[in-house]
């Protein structure tokens, strides 16, 4: 089974082609790194994926389930499988972040409030805030409030996240605690996802590491050696609607393409 898969699809905004014949599968754990520049198509595919923009032709597949037709009512019960990171974190300010992360499970209506604060701080434990859990967005960082953004996502355990430049500003420290996030949903979650970036160093560090949990309960992050390469996480390249690339970080770096290499310097 996929976790998802787009199979010859085409979209136009206007006269302007995103995408073009555009085919890619990503499997349960695996995690695909999305490069390309500005109008490229890369937040439409994610926008795709939660049916939110529909293709002109072709057929777009969450976990088997061809969603390409589905109305609005119909593709609820798929979004509740599907976890969105925003480049801003996208928080409610007049909401603690405690609140932020329960907001989907009070407007379901069908948790107790004492499930509801149990989950709360699990994940907030799981990004390391729950020290923030009665702060507002405007007394978080950036970093922080990214976050957050990841801790509201896994509200309802999603088998699948999106990610929409989860690091742009951000400082390398921080974008490194973002990375480690991404890595332990994929590797100890089981999460299948998309990460959408600019970023070249934070894409490394998610392709070249992996984590692992010591039988203390501690985890911890191993990279590759210069020989190997994550199977479970793989580079896709657009250009002008079109794949160019799609394989590991060496492959990426050793390509003669002139478009992949001025982008990649």
């Amino acid at each position: 089974m996929n976790a998802i898969r787009f199979e010859h699809v085409f979209k136009s905004f206007h006269e302007k082609v995103v995408l073009k014949d555009f085919s890619m599968e990503v499997r349960p754990a695996e995690t695909k790194i999305i490069l390309g520049g500005g109008g490229s198509g890369k937040t439409t595919i994610l926008k795709m994926v939660l049916g939110l923009v529909k293709p002109d032709s072709g057929q777009i597949f969450v976990e088997d389930q061809e969603i390409t037709q589905l109305k609005e009512a119909e593709l609820m019960p798929i979004r509740k499988r599907i976890g969105m990171v925003f480049q801003e974190g996208a928080l409610f300010d007049s909401l603690t972040v405690g609140e932020n992360v329960a907001f989907r499970m009070r407007e379901a209506k069908n948790h107790s409030e004492e499930e509801i604060e149990g989950v709360v701080r699990q994940l907030l434990g799981f990004v390391e805030l729950g020290h923030a859990i009665d702060k507002f967005p405007s007394e978080l960082s950036g970093g922080m409030i990214r976050r957050v953004g990841i801790a509201r996502a896994l509200v309802g355990h999603p088998s699948i996240l999106l990610y929409d430049a989860p690091t742009a500003g951000l400082d390398p420290i921080t974008s490194r605690t973002i990375c480690e996030l991404v890595i332990k949903l994929r590797d100890l979650e089981g999460v299948a996802s998309i990460f959408v970036t600019h970023d070249l160093e934070s894409a490394r560090t998610v392709a070249s590491e992996f984590a692992e949990t010591l039988p203390n309960g501690e985890v911890v992050f191993k990279s590759e050696d210069n020989n190997l390469c994550l199977v479970n996480t793989r580079f896709l390249m657009l250009k002008e609607g079109s794949i160019i690339f799609e394989g590991n970080e060496k492959a990426l770096r050793n390509s003669d393409d002139s478009y992949i290499q001025s982008f990649l310097e």
